[in-house]
């Protein structure tokens, strides 16, 4: 399950994206707070609390080096993690830096998915919205449909590849724990940069509020 539905996420994103054409509309914002608040939630709900049943001093160290490393990411992707994405669209080839960004990103997500069953929801509802957000883009731009079949397979397999990565006895007990702590650090920067960036404007909007609500409660409930 760790392998496939993080796989079928993306695959279902660029279907969306491929049928409905969807440029960044309401409906695709109002998904992406759902999966910003119910990510952020699983992250403290479940996958905080045991990280900080070790040394929670060095822990927090490796949570913030996580939030900086996703800074870092963005700035090669240029917030594609979060659902922004701010490149031409008359490019014809495959934009390496969106690619690597997005790769060592979802590496990093994969890796804490075979000790954490209830974070592989979050990443995959996480994942939904960003497919079509990047596969809407890749759609339109002049980049030719092999390089984006290229670009999408890669995308789709660095996520199992992070949790095939955690499955392996190479680490230890202490090593998981540090690294988890970077997930934590690079989920909370994305999750609540999705959440800041909600309202327009800083509208309040009861519909994406209902939204935000309905993840952090279904969050809570698994």
């Amino acid at each position: 399950m760790i392998f496939i539905l993080p796989i079928a996420a993306v695959t279902l994103g660029f279907l969306i994206a491929l049928i409905f054409k969807p440029t960044l509309n309401n409906t695709v914002k109002l998904l992406l707070s759902f999966s910003g608040a119910f990510l952020l939630s699983i992250t403290i709900f479940e996958f905080l609390p045991g990280l900080y049943a070790s040394d929670s001093k060095q822990i927090g160290l490796y949570i913030m080096g996580g939030l900086l490393l996703q800074i870092l990411l963005e700035f090669l992707s240029r917030g594609a993690e979060h659902g922004h994405l701010h490149l031409d669209t008359k490019t014809q080839s495959i934009p390496w830096l969106l690619f690597i960004s997005l790769a060592v990103h979802s590496m990093f997500e994969g890796f804490p998915l075979s000790q954490n069953q209830d974070l592989v929801y979050g990443i995959v509802i996480h994942k939904i919205p960003i497919a079509i957000i990047i596969s809407s883009f890749l759609l339109v731009s002049n980049i030719s449909k092999t390089q984006i079949l290229i670009f999408l397979v890669f995308f789709a397999l660095m996520t199992p590849l992070g949790s095939y990565l955690g499955t392996l006895h190479l680490w230890s007990e202490s090593i998981k724990n540090n690294i988890n702590a970077l997930v934590v650090g690079v989920l909370l920067h994305v999750s609540t940069t999705i959440l800041f960036e909600s309202s327009k404007n800083h509208q309040f909007n009861a519909t994406k509020f209902g939204a935000i609500l309905l993840g952090i409660g279904l969050a809570y409930i698994l």
